[in-house]
């Protein structure tokens, strides 16, 4: 079940984010670091009602933020659509334990669906350009790459930027 994440969920989603950022280290993709994403990121993303959480067997096994603020670093990339009426994706993650199950499709499916039946335009999001098992995922969902954003406190690799048409 996906669903909102509650602030009784706070250790566990950011127990799920530290075992995903060691994973992806371990892999050699310097996505998320101590800088980002922080626990009072997802204790925010909480209080805005914006997380969510799936949940099987009394465990969350992934997450996902859905937003419609766009954030400063988007400003210069050209989208496909106006600046108004777009669905922002950040922060998905599945623990490690759970990679290749499904679960990000199910994460993301569950992110458009929101975005089509709350007639938002398009989906947006962002990942990191050496992260290129994520590029691929978007890109076969039929997201297009159409600029590149930097946060340099992650790193000093861009992030790719993405839309979908809704």
């Amino acid at each position: 079940m996906i669903r909102k994440a509650l602030p009784s969920d706070l250790s566990s989603i950011y127990i799920l984010v530290q075992s995903c950022a060691k994973a992806m280290i371990a892999n050699g993709i310097y996505q998320w670091n101590e800088h980002y994403p922080t626990k009072e990121r997802f204790q925010k993303d909480i209080e805005l009602q914006e997380l969510y959480v799936l949940e099987e067997d009394n465990a969350i096994k992934g997450v996902i933020v859905l937003t419609d603020f766009m954030d400063k670093e988007y400003i210069p990339i050209t989208w496909l659509t106006n600046n108004e009426n777009n669905l922002y994706i950040h922060r998905l993650a599945v623990h490690p334990d759970y990679w290749g199950k499904g679960y990000a499709q199910r994460l993301m499916d569950f992110g458009e669906d929101f975005a089509k039946n709350n007639a938002y335009q398009s989906v947006r999001l962002d990942t990191f350009s050496q992260n290129k098992r994520n590029q691929k995922f978007y890109e076969i969902r039929g997201y297009q790459r159409l600029g590149n954003i930097y946060f340099p406190k992650q790193s000093e690799h861009p992030f790719y930027c993405y839309e979908l048409l809704t």
